[in-house]
């Protein structure tokens, strides 16, 4: 199973699942991460945190934490 964390920079993905729960799988989808929106990774931090991506128009940084619970196609 492919995580946001696993994305090289420049490519565009579809979210499939999130997983976690409660008030981490609540935050994500608050910034618009939900099951079938197009994520593109526009860059990625030297050591990996945070991520930045586009996602419906807007640029968003995640936490490699949270990226590893957004599983994507």
């Amino acid at each position: 199973m492919k995580t946001l964390k696993n994305v090289a920079c420049g490519q565009t993905v579809k979210v499939t699942k999130l997983t976690g729960d409660g008030p981490v799988k609540r935050r994500i989808m608050d910034m618009g991460i939900t099951k079938g929106v197009d994520v593109f990774v526009r860059k990625v931090a030297p050591l990996g945190d945070p991520i930045e991506v586009t996602v419906r128009g807007y640029e968003l940084s995640i936490r490699k934490a949270d990226a590893e619970m957004i599983c994507v196609d």
